[in-house]
């Protein structure tokens, strides 16, 4: 397999997941949908940047980033190395929970 067709899959995988995830509400009128993350899934799975549309995302699910990093399925996706990359090139902190 090819570094791009293992970059595709990851990408796509990482899509699927966040798609198969049940939504949730909390306070401040956010909701919590770990599907608003997947304009992020190339560059938290590769070295790319991240786009303005997946900073976007990542801000506005801020208050439900403690929420994904109790979730097994999800941790490894806020806590990971490129994860952690891309919330600091967007300004948002990775929270301690």
């Amino acid at each position: 397999m090819t570094a791009t067709s293992y970059t595709a899959v990851r990408a796509t995988t990482i899509a699927v997941l966040l798609l198969l995830l049940a939504e949730s509400h909390v306070t401040m009128a956010v909701t919590c949908a770990p599907t608003q993350l997947a304009p992020c899934a190339k560059a938290i799975s590769s070295s790319s940047p991240p786009s303005k549309l997946c900073c976007t995302r990542i801000k506005q699910q801020r208050p439900c980033l403690c929420k994904y990093i109790k979730n097994p399925s999800l941790r490894g996706y806020v806590t990971s190395p490129n994860a952690k990359k891309v919330a600091k090139i967007c300004r948002v902190p990775i929270p301690r929970c």
